[in-house]
């Protein structure tokens, strides 16, 4: 169920965002639009293996197999790091350069913001996953997680990992602390700016433009954060793997609910699909 609530909701906001032309500008729902594809590819990499699992009860893998889950999970990963500071760059702009707002964030910059996401996204994981699969694997083949990730895997490899921990930690600083530094410090110019209006209306009306996007980094970086530093001894690892399902499985159902919950654009759209789609079944 959690499943096809996520699929059914992200596709739901890309049809909308697609078809209705009011939300086609500002750019905030062309990068809403990008994160609802990735957040359906994102959840299609896990879940689907983890069910079949559990109803089959077949709780292997093939090592190409781990590494394919392995890759598209962390590309997806770092592409949504890279769109959430985008779309922190956006709200910057819209809020305190909003009369450059338009001249500055045309279709063709969103684009190739949008692109750059996926293209940093990709081609980092391929270079961790690349090393990775140059690693022996010759002890348990028991790994102790719901999902094939990057730290269960080095601790079943037998080789010098050494140089791969290096490049993971160099890595992580690219796609993970960079983004989430530029993203926190957009925010802090976006608060900043806030503060300075004068009427509480427009402070609460600026605020909730970006409440939606602040509540996802807050939950998808908390998380990940904790997963990350948490070491993985023995009494901690169940709290581990808690706080993977928190950021692989709940902040992509938690996307939609936000988003279309919270954004009153969204919700104007929802109802016109929906009486359109009651008009065409009547008439019919």
């Amino acid at each position: 169920m959690i499943y096809l609530v996520i699929v059914s909701g992200n596709i739901l906001i890309v049809v909308l965002v697609v078809a209705d032309q009011h939300l086609h500008a500002p750019m905030t729902y062309f990068f809403l639009g990008n994160l609802s594809s990735l957040e359906t590819c994102y959840s299609s990499t896990i879940l689907p293996r983890l069910l079949a699992s559990f109803l089959a009860g077949d709780r292997t893998i093939s090592a190409h197999d781990y590494m394919a889950q392995l890759y598209f999970f962390g590309s997806f990963a770092a592409t949504e790091c890279f769109l959430l500071t985008a779309m922190a760059c956006n709200r910057y702009l819209a809020i305190c350069q909003p009369l450059l707002y338009a001249s500055l964030m045309t279709w063709k910059v969103s684009l190739r913001l949008a692109a750059a996401s996926w293209l940093l996204g990709f081609l980092l994981t391929t270079i961790a996953t690349f090393f990775l699969s140059r690693l022996r694997f010759c002890g348990p083949k028991a790994m102790d997680h719901f999902f094939c990730d990057f730290i269960p895997l080095l601790e079943l490899a037998c080789s010098d990992t050494s140089v791969v921990k290096l490049l993971g930690f160099t890595l992580s600083l690219l796609d993970v602390v960079s983004p989430f530094l530029f993203t926190l410090a957009s925010y802090v110019c976006i608060i900043a700016a806030v503060l300075k209006i004068p009427s509480s209306v427009g402070r609460q009306k600026a605020f909730s433009t970006c409440s939606s996007h602040l509540t996802v980094v807050t939950v998808f970086y908390g998380t990940l954060t904790v997963v990350y530093l948490i070491a993985r001894t023995a009494p901690l690892r169940q709290l581990n793997k808690v706080f993977s399902f928190f950021y692989t499985v709940l902040t992509p159902l938690l996307n939609p609910l936000i988003y279309s919950l919270w954004n009153r654009e969204v919700r104007e759209a929802l109802r016109k699909v929906v009486r359109n789609a009651l008009a065409c079944t009547q008439s019919s």
